[in-house]
């Protein structure tokens, strides 16, 4: 069986672009973050100083951006391949946001509080629904909607049915079982929206994406 020959734009696709969406996911909780912070300062837990009524758009930008990408991957399967492959997908890129997120945050507490103030989330329920349960959920409910199906209406509806789904799902995690709970002490409306948009967005773009993907015949299992 001959191989295709090799091409410039095989670098450009290989290497170029895959090294500027690194630099670019990097970018949004390293540079942007900061920038951000100094245009809408977070709270401060130490002083109880509010910070910025408008510090949510950097929580949109930053963690929101992680989460899309995390769910991104999981959704895009589900709806090019089948829901088996979005479920696995998700498992695997929840589990992974999970581990760095707990240890992130258990780090954090202890700068912050010390040892008398670090709380174990390895173990918080709400961790765990958000990233694996919910990785899990969304590529398989894209998958099991779409059902192999390429029509770009189809994909979009289970694409924002599995969205909003999870977003639901997170929301009621957070205000409820969350160790931590910061979400439940905030405006539920301003809480919705800031779990709402970044999924809403990801709902309209996976399948655009998607669907790109299959114009060009970028289809994963070894079949266009």
């Amino acid at each position: 069986m001959s191989t295709e020959p090799f091409k410039l734009k095989d670098v450009l696709y290989g290497v170029v672009v895959p090294i500027l969406i690194a630099i670019l996911i990097l970018l949004f909780p390293t540079v942007i973050r900061e920038a951000l912070d100094g245009f809408f300062p977070p709270p401060d837990m130490m002083t109880g100083d509010p910070g910025s009524p408008y510090a949510f758009i950097t929580v949109i930008f930053t963690h929101g951006f992680a989460l899309m990408v995390m769910f991104g991957v999981p959704l895009i399967l589900g709806l090019l391949w089948n829901k088996w492959a979005g479920g696995a997908a998700g498992f695997i890129m929840g589990t992974l946001l999970y581990l760095a997120n707990a240890g992130y945050n258990i780090f954090y507490s202890f700068e912050a509080f010390g040892v008398e103030g670090m709380t174990n989330l390895y173990r918080d329920p709400s961790f765990i629904g958000n990233y694996i349960v919910c990785g899990i959920l969304i590529g398989y409910i894209a998958g099991a909607l779409s059902n192999k199906s390429y029509s770009f209406k189809r994909m979009l509806g289970a694409s924002l049915t599995a969205a909003l789904t999870v977003g639901v799902m997170q929301f009621v995690l957070n205000m409820t079982v969350a160790f931590s709970a910061w979400m439940s002490q905030m405006d539920p409306f301003t809480s919705f929206y800031q779990v709402l948009l970044p999924m809403v967005i990801l709902g309209i773009l996976a399948p655009i994406i998607a669907k790109v993907f299959t114009w060009y015949g970028l289809m994963p299992g070894g079949y266009s």
